[in-house]
């Protein structure tokens, strides 16, 4: 997180692309997230889907035109994300081939990293009075001197909205252990996110998702590009131009909290943020929906969900009513 005392804010629309708006946003930013020759840059995109799909992952152009921005900085330019999936595992190796990053990468010198093979070291997370040890990249630990998080505005089944601080949750390499820490997660994702020293979230709100993502759900055109210098407060701006009260949403409350935000924290902003505020983004869920939500709130059911003799019959048993969305 930044230790700037007032937050900035940059929105704006990409009616004309993402080249000018990033331009704009970094230079409005300003010393916050100034980046030198000797920076270490590392973006993590939003990359949960085996192919890049619309509201549910960053697209692959906005990730290009980052890269493209930074590189007239820095060459030292790292892309990374880890093993996705879940419960069904996919190899995020084989998703910077689908959606053309490893293309990407190689046309601008940059780095692409699969984070669930790289080095780690353990940080602490505190749910109540237990200490939570949870492996980080080393990359991200002592390799990094600027991190750019890279999320789209969407629904989430499980924590209603997943936007900047969630993007994070990715970086957590193995993704059973994403699945063990769920019950724990807003402890968790909070201590993932405290890690990063100096950061900036892009939100590429070409798109978002509605109605019961992360992974599914109706495509929302926003055609927007937001740029905070705090990536809590980034999730206190998008949630509410998604149409929610963050102090509705357990993970965001404890967060803000944690951080000191609160409602009438003020911030410098380029514009009318408001503005941008849709009306489309509602949570609906399926009854398909609840087991995962059971064992997202439960220690004991996401033990037998996913770690038990019975999670391979109890999933087999769900896809028998509903599809794996991959």
């Amino acid at each position: 997180m930044t230790s700037v005392a007032t937050r900035r804010v940059y929105i704006d629309s990409l009616a004309k692309g993402y080249d000018a708006p990033l331009e704009e946003g970094f230079k409005f930013l300003s010393e916050s997230v100034r980046i030198t020759a000797n920076c270490r840059v590392t973006i993590k995109p939003n990359l949960t889907f085996p192919e890049y799909a619309p509201g549910v992952m960053t697209s692959p152009e906005a990730v290009e035109a980052v890269v493209r921005y930074v590189r007239g900085f820095t060459n030292r330019i790292t892309i990374c994300e880890s093993d996705s999936g879940g419960y069904n595992r996919f190899s995020m190796t084989e998703v910077f081939h689908t959606t053309g990053l490893d293309r990407i990468a190689a046309a601008h010198d940059a780095k692409l990293v699969n984070l669930s093979f790289e080095p780690s070291r353990n940080i602490a997370a505190h749910p109540g009075k237990r200490e939570v040890s949870v492996p980080m990249p080393t990359l991200l630990l002592d390799e990094t001197d600027l991190f750019i998080t890279m999320p789209v505005p969407k629904i989430h089944m499980n924590t209603t909205v997943s936007v900047a601080i969630k993007n994070q949750w990715g970086t957590i390499q193995d993704p059973s252990d994403r699945l063990r820490l769920h019950p724990d997660f807003q402890e968790v994702v909070y201590a993932v996110n405290k890690i990063h020293t100096k950061s900036v979230a892009i939100v590429d709100g070409k798109y978002g998702l509605t109605r019961t993502g992360p992974l599914r759900g109706d495509v929302v055109n926003l055609n927007w590009l937001l740029m905070c210098d705090d990536i809590f407060y980034t999730d206190r701006i998008v949630s509410s131009l998604m149409g929610f009260d963050y102090r509705e949403i357990p993970y965001l409350q404890y967060a803000m909290a944690m951080e000191g935000i609160h409602p009438s924290t003020p911030c410098e902003a380029n514009t009318d943020w408001s503005k941008f505020q849709s009306d489309k983004f509602y949570l609906r869920r399926e009854w398909t929906d609840y087991p995962g939500l059971v064992t997202f709130n439960s220690r004991a059911m996401a033990y037998i969900g996913y770690e038990s003799a019975l999670a391979r019959p109890l999933h087999w048993l769900l896809y028998r009513f509903r599809q794996p969305f991959f």
